[in-house]
């Protein structure tokens, strides 16, 4: 038997020479390419907010996918993982469908339309109102459940690690993070993404190896893995107790529960069946295709070959991510199950905390300073693709068309760098709300997720499927689909609704399914019953024209190179992935 040490009791977290030299590194190499890419003259909003439209398909890649990883993920994915199971891992690996769209037809159409941001396209596609509405959505969201969610993380981590004040860690994360995005905009962010997902890759593998070697008397990475198989099957000893404990906490209703597989009952709280198939379209079109902290990245692609390959590239980031904030939440479970025994509501905090206790437990003096320049990367990438998006939404989307509609592209670029000086201030002081809030912080994020996403991926979908769909359709769907979502939310704190439909609707992924569906119902109905829109609302740059839509151009000049080639064994091996862990095999 493997000797486990209790979570309490590490406290201390002491580094060495060679660790305080590769984090200094680290930051001086990454302040450098943030200079070296931020330097070229950034008088034109489009260089500021775009790079000018000229980034090849690995920054593109590595950009798109190290805006996406953050503290949510190495703090509160493994503690989702701990507490839940493999299917936390669906938040990768599920993004198979919308990459595949996003490659296939989004892309020819957003780089088609020129567009700048979301809620531009959103005016030119149904109406100002909408435009403005989805741009103060979009910068409270980014704000709220990126910024402050992301900096939380990280000042936790902090906290845990070194014993600083939260206050103190949060801040000093958020002036060292968001520097180079103020500075520099896209071009500093994205150029700089592309070390930092090298680092953050690296330091991630370190500690998942190192797990894995704690579970093997000979320190045999394959033996640890299964051990970690073994343990979280659950079959027996404190492990199927703790899980026993908790089965109506995670699927209530139920009385067993499979830790091993992605496919979980429609009362589970995460990921519940019914909301597999349409969380593409309730979130994932929101998140990977009209978020303006993602897309950025490809609308600063220097071409249509390279967008589609840049987001091929996440694709294979997306099946090795679950590698590094995945499984060691399932070592975590393997090592401390004990923790699962809690009282429930004091579960998530514990399970945010585990990632970091095992750094503290098993990386060795020399190589600590590696995983804590992946931490800070993780989080300065996020902080600085979500303030350059914030800043570009509320500079061309609230403030230009609403204050100064004859701003010159000089005032918009300096507007761009106070607006992210502010939304990062904002930041910091709401970071520290949600250590009042409870639960976790993959839970916290993903609610927010599941209330903003639907409404608008619904109305974005069928604005450009279908010309019919116009302004006034459009808006009653995204403000019914925001009430409906509220409405279910208030009858379960009020316990109006009870018993199986309560359990149903108690997970956040069948709530976006109910708000989708609700607005999607809405957009159609109050469309038809409306005029039709204007000719240039529906113009081939703002609504699919199949005839004219060439799915198939600029894919590549050699075989090897081609954009379908690698998208199919990208397909295919997470179509693997699902199927081992399906509950069929484990």
């Amino acid at each position: 038997m493997i000797a486990e040490t209790s979570m309490k009791g590490l406290e201390s977290f002491q580094l060495g020479g060679w660790d305080y030299f590769a984090f200094i590194a680290y930051f001086v190499i990454l302040s450098m390419i943030g200079y070296w890419a931020g330097r070229r003259k950034k008088s034109k909003s489009d260089d500021y907010f775009l790079a000018g439209r000229s980034l090849p398909w690995y920054v593109v890649g590595s950009s798109f996918i190290a805006s996406n990883i953050s503290s949510e993920h190495f703090i509160g994915m493994v503690g989702a993982a701990f507490m839940l199971g493999i299917c936390a891992a669906l938040f990768e690996w599920g993004n198979i469908l919308s990459f595949s769209i996003l490659i296939w037809f989004f892309i020819p159409f957003l780089l088609a339309s020129k567009v700048f941001t979301a809620p531009e396209f959103m005016e030119r596609r149904f109406n100002p109102t909408l435009r403005n509405v989805f741009a103060i959505v979009t910068v409270i969201t980014n704000v709220l459940a990126f910024l402050a969610g992301v900096l939380y993380g990280g000042g936790v981590a902090i906290q845990k690690l070194f014993g600083w004040d939260l206050w103190f860690a949060v801040t000093v994360l958020a002036i060292a993070a968001g520097a180079w995005a103020i500075y520099g905009g896209l071009s500093s962010a994205a150029w700089a993404d592309v070390f930092t997902v090298i680092v953050m890759v690296a330091g991630g593998m370190t500690v998942t190896i190192l797990g894995l070697q704690s579970l093997s008397p000979d320190h045999s990475v394959v033996d640890g893995f299964k051990t970690v198989i073994e343990r979280n099957q659950a079959e027996n000893g404190v492990w199927a107790e703790a899980v026993a404990q908790n089965v109506q906490n995670i699927v209530p209703g139920e009385e067993t529960y499979n830790r091993l597989s992605v496919i979980q009952p429609a009362t589970h709280q995460l990921i519940p069946w019914s909301s597999l198939i349409l969380i593409t379209f309730t979130v994932s079109i929101w998140y990977n295709v009209i978020n303006q902290f993602m897309i950025q990245r490809v609308l600063g692609a220097k071409s249509m070959y390279h967008a589609r390959m840049g987001i091929v590239f996440a694709g294979y980031m997306k099946i090795l991510l679950p590698v590094i904030v995945v499984l060691p939440g399932l070592i975590l479970f393997a090592r401390n199950p004990e923790i699962l025994k809690l009282p429930w509501a004091q579960v998530g905090p514990e399970a945010d905390k585990g990632y970091i206790h095992m750094l503290q437990e098993l990386v060795p003096l020399g190589i600590r300073g590696l995983f804590l320049a992946a931490l800070f990367g993780a989080i300065q990438s996020t902080v600085q693709a979500v303030l350059n998006s914030t800043a570009t939404i509320f500079t061309l989307d609230i403030y230009k068309p609403m204050f100064r509609p004859t701003a010159s592209e000089k005032n918009l670029v300096w507007t761009g760098r106070v607006a992210a000086i502010a939304f990062l201030a904002l930041a910091i002081l709401l970071a520290l709300l949600i250590a009042r809030l409870g639960g976790g912080l993959f839970d916290y994020v993903q609610t927010l997720y599941a209330f903003f996403a639907p409404p608008f991926g619904a109305i974005f979908l069928l604005g450009i499927l279908f010309r019919r769909i116009n302004g006034q359709g459009a808006s009653v769907g995204v403000l019914l689909g925001f009430l409906a979502t509220i409405a279910i939310k208030l009858a379960l704190h009020l316990e109006y609704i009870h018993g199986p439909v309560a359990d149903w609707l108690a997970p956040f992924g069948n709530q976006a399914v109910v708000s989708w569906l609700v607005a999607v119902a809405a957009c159609v109905i109050v469309s038809l019953l409306t005029p039709a829109p204007r000719p240039e609302q529906v113009t081939d740059d703002l609504t699919f024209n199949w005839r004219k839509l060439n799915i198939f151009a600029d894919l590549g000049r050699h075989w090897y190179t081609h954009v379908l080639l690698w998208w199919t064994l990208f397909v295919l091996i997470v179509g693997g992935l699902m199927l081992l862990f399906s509950g069929i095999w484990l």
